[in-house]
């Protein structure tokens, strides 16, 4: 077993840690701070700033020169720690997903952060700094080893080949924003409430106060996902889908196969002209959720097809509504419900005014459950809730009482069924 050290441009990085301590304290009492401030000297703040200079720059040295990460046959080490020792054992038949992003700053050096999707943990293991070519390289030993290549040649596999699907222009993704409510409301909201806080106080502070955060919320919403969903393109790969998306930070993602919990088909009331939807997903281990920010509906099934293979989104026309007693419970809610169960998914939507479909396939349905609240048992009806290995729930919502009661016997032995028929979720092994 080798053990090797991350890139040398890593302690500039971890050398910012005493700084931010500080910056933290001042923040957190700011009267301290300033007290502390007004009784130095020129002589002692220059004292000060020798001192921790070169405290930060040792301390960035040592914390890089104890990291270090081996990948052994059946798993990746990290041992950390300069007064206490840290040692993680990730094991490779746990990662979900090895996903490679870059800073800008790390773009100008040449590096990239290599980050892993493991089960069971809340929060994904990385390893930042490595040089930009070698992240490619572990990252695709990594996975070979997952996908059961011998460790002699994994690290020979290389990359799997991949071939690109399609890519988001940045002009799509500019006017989808803008027909984003969201978007709207928050700037709605920058012009309203000045103007009801200036009737109501005459204080042009107070109303400077407030408007300034609100149009920098409404402009750092829109100008924030732009730069994160700038240049978005989606690959197909035996390692599953990559998505690159990124204008300043690019990230490099992988959605494995099998892995997919739901994927739900999103679409805002200003795109059902152009007939836009965006796609999420929940993935079991991982926090990647957005496979598509905006396409034309075709292109988007499409793509749900090679997430899910066999499953085929089902038309408006076959999603069954409430029965039309159910107003009583949700009066406006209940008309944007909808139900459809194929041999392959369970489809259940919701939203009036944004529509959301999500589609379970039946060998992720980990469990299904009847509720019935009072006003539902006094209109007769009843939700069926189907729980996921994502630890999400899908609601057909408002069914007929006894409808629900026969979909949670059929719909307990559909998943019974695919769970017993459902292919290994295996990387890179072709079909």
């Amino acid at each position: 077993m080798i053990e090797r050290r991350l890139h040398p441009v890593t302690p500039l990085r971890r050398a910012w840690a005493p700084v931010a301590v500080l910056v933290g304290w001042a923040v957190h009492d700011p009267d301290q701070a300033q007290r502390q401030l007004t009784r130095l000297t020129t002589t002692g703040l220059l004292i000060g700033i020798a001192v921790l200079i070169p405290a930060a720059a040792l301390y960035g040295f040592l914390t890089w020169w104890f990291t270090h990460f081996a990948v052994t046959d059946t798993e990746l080490r990290i041992r950390t720690g300069l007064l206490f020792r840290r040692t993680a054992h990730i094991r490779l038949e746990r990662v979900q997903a090895i996903d490679v992003t870059q800073p800008l700053l790390a773009r100008v050096a040449g590096v990239a952060k290599l980050r892993l999707d493991v089960i069971g943990t809340g929060k994904k293991d990385e390893l930042a700094f490595l040089g930009a070519d070698e992240a490619r390289a572990l990252r695709a030993e990594l996975l070979a080893r997952a996908a059961g290549f011998a460790p002699e040649t994994a690290h020979e596999v290389g990359e799997a080949p991949s071939t690109r699907l399609l890519n988001v222009p940045p002009g799509v993704i500019a006017v989808s924003l803008l027909l984003t409510g969201a978007t709207w409301g928050t700037l709605a909201a920058a012009v309203v409430v000045p103007v009801l806080l200036w009737l109501a106080t005459h204080s042009l502070w107070t109303v400077l106060a407030t408007a300034v955060p609100l149009a920098g919320a409404a402009g750092a919403h829109t100008v924030g996902r732009f730069v994160t969903e700038y240049d978005w393109t989606v690959a197909e790969s035996p390692d599953g889908l990559r998505v690159d998306r990124g204008l300043l930070d690019r990230t490099h993602e992988t959605v494995p196969p099998g892995r997919v919990q739901t994927v739900r088909i999103v679409q805002p009331l200003l795109w059902r002209r152009r007939d836009w939807v965006r796609v999420e997903l929940d993935v079991a281990g991982s926090s990647n959720s957005a496979l598509l920010p905006v396409a034309p509906r075709g292109i988007a099934e499409s793509l749900v097809a090679r997430v899910l293979p066999g499953v085929s989104v089902p038309p408006p026309a076959a999603l069954s509504r409430p029965p039309r007693r159910s107003w009583r419970c949700a009066p406006l809610r209940w008309r944007g419900y909808g139900l459809a169960v194929t041999d392959a998914v369970f489809a259940a939507r919701y939203g009036l005014l944004r529509r959301s479909l999500a589609l379970v396939p039946h060998a992720k349905v980990q469990s299904v459950r009847l509720t019935q609240g009072p006003w539902q048992r006094l209109a007769r009806v009843a939700d069926v809730r189907v729980d996921t290995g994502a630890g999400k729930t899908v609601a057909a919502k408002l069914r007929d009482a006894g409808e629900a009661a026969e979909l949670l016997r059929a719909q307990a032995e559909r998943s019974r069924t695919g769970r017993r028929d459902a292919r290994p979720d295996r990387w890179m092994t072709g079909d």
